[in-house]
């Protein structure tokens, strides 16, 4: 019996990997995003993997077009089981040059496009008492950082609105569940797709990982949702981890370093297109600029997959050196 995946956002970065990563583990996939040559591009991805594709073009900060994609994914591919809130889109820039209708935008997009998909699919699994909705997060739903302050805001929300949502389903003794898998920096194309009012092209702050790095841990978390949140990348435990116990110190270091580290040596096109409003034409496919310096693996996210037995194991080297010393 075949399953299926809702994923929005799913045209570009950790959402394109996605489908890449969900359709050769079997499920036939629901398209959700706005750019049509993405679109069909990414739905060639899935059928070449064996599995069915559906493609809904749909801007997420439409809730009733929201609806409508689940409605068509259920009509003619079958019951949702694993819905994928990945869509985003931002604007680089300090918030003060911010317009309020960009900042609007951007967390409609962001923020409110994931609740809206998490409405329509709850609004189906929660009937059939089953079904698993995956938060794509980030180390910036904990810590905000300078340049990014509507896309922070917005993934700090999110965790506000996860958890409270967690909380109501296990108070209804419901067995759907929701996991939120925070992501560090990576190399996808909204570096080049987002708008930017900075001096130099946008990057993501380092280290970089792959987006397939994402996409297994977010298909690893689908398939185990009994965790609250699965952490990829040693940036993004440091990241969380620091700014609990030195979120004051993390501001002035921040504020000192990462207007740099947000930004290449190459001058910025003023030209440059932007999907805050519309996509930006073309297929963008999952990779950015940054193949040179991402890194393929995340040692850290393996290990997490299997942290009882890393902990258990852990734990008894400990015991056998107490015990040898006491020898």
């Amino acid at each position: 019996m075949s399953a299926t995946a809702v994923i929005t956002g799913a045209t570009s970065g950790v959402g394109r990997a996605c489908v890449r990563a969900f359709a050769a583990h079997g499920y036939d996939v629901g398209l959700v995003a706005r750019g049509g040559d993405g679109l069909e591009a990414a739905a060639k991805e899935v059928e070449r993997a064996g599995r069915r594709a559906l493609a809904v073009p749909t801007d997420v900060a439409d809730a009733a077009a929201v609806e409508n994609a689940a409605g068509r994914v259920e009509a003619e591919l079958g019951p949702i089981d694993v819905w994928v809130n990945d869509a985003m889109t931002t604007v680089f820039a300090e918030f003060k040059d911010i317009s309020p209708d960009e900042f609007r935008r951007a967390t409609e997009v962001t923020y409110l496009g994931s609740v809206y998909g998490t409405k329509a699919a709850l609004s189906r699994m929660l009937p059939r008492n089953r079904g698993v909705i995956v938060q794509v997060g980030s180390a910036l739903a904990y810590r905000g950082i300078p340049l990014q302050s509507a896309y922070c805001g917005a993934k700090h929300a999110l965790q506000g609105f996860m958890e409270s949502l967690r909380c109501e389903l296990m108070h209804a003794g419901s067995n759907v569940r929701v996991i939120t898998v925070h992501l560090p920096g990576v190399n996808t194309p909204q570096f080049d797709h987002c708008e930017t009012k900075m001096p130099n092209k946008a990057q993501p702050v380092p280290p970089i990982y792959q987006p397939e790095v994402c996409a297994d841990a977010i298909l690893w978390a689908a398939e185990h949702p009994a965790r609250r949140e699965f952490w990829v990348g040693g940036s993004t435990v440091a990241t969380i981890l620091g700014n609990r116990v030195a979120g004051g110190l993390l501001d002035r270091y921040l504020a000192r370093t990462n207007y740099q580290a947000q930004q290449r040596d190459q001058r910025a096109d003023p030209g440059q297109p932007a999907n805050l409003w519309e996509p930006a034409p073309g297929d963008p496919g999952a990779h950015g600029d940054f193949d040179a310096q991402a890194h393929p693996h995340s040692v850290q996210a393996v290990a997490n997959r299997y942290k009882t037995a890393v902990l258990g194991a852990f734990a008894l080297a400990a015991g056998a050196a107490v015990a040898a010393a006491r020898r």
